[in-house]
């Protein structure tokens, strides 16, 4: 009833010397990659509000969060970038708040699938000190 496959198909994969070995990561190296790239955006916007609401809080998490991405990076440092004091204005700082609440919760969802206590601690703290500058029921 069906007539077999007589030709090579064209979409085939290259021989495996021609593309090379494929890049293999755990689960945990996969989750560490993520972790600290939520982290390093919430860092971010830490730094942000560090420049336009100065606060003592804002800067020992911004240490706590320099320094879990540093180990999760493997002792590399975040790149930081320079805050820009542009807009000062109640509302701004009110969106990064909202921005930086939103960033807390996604690095809490991912260090609590990683099992990872100290960054679930942080994030944790982080998101509920940003939803209580927004006025935000946790």
């Amino acid at each position: 009833m069906y007539e077999p496959i007589r030709t090579k198909s064209v979409h085939s994969l290259a021989d495996d010397a021609l593309r090379g070995p494929l890049p293999q990561r755990t689960r945990e190296e996969e989750l560490d990659i993520r972790l600290a790239g939520q982290l390093t955006a919430l860092l971010t916007v830490t730094d942000e509000l560090r420049v336009l609401a100065p606060d003592a809080s804002l800067d020992r998490a911004a240490g706590e969060l320099a320094a879990l991405v540093t180990r999760l990076s493997g002792g590399r440092a975040p790149l930081r970038a320079e805050p820009s004091a542009l807009r000062a204005d109640a509302a701004h700082v009110a969106s990064l708040h909202a921005r930086a609440r939103t960033l807390a919760g996604n690095a809490l969802a991912v260090a609590t699938s990683r099992g990872d206590e100290v960054a679930t601690a942080v994030a944790t703290e982080r998101l509920e000190d940003h939803a209580s500058a927004v006025a935000v029921p946790v």
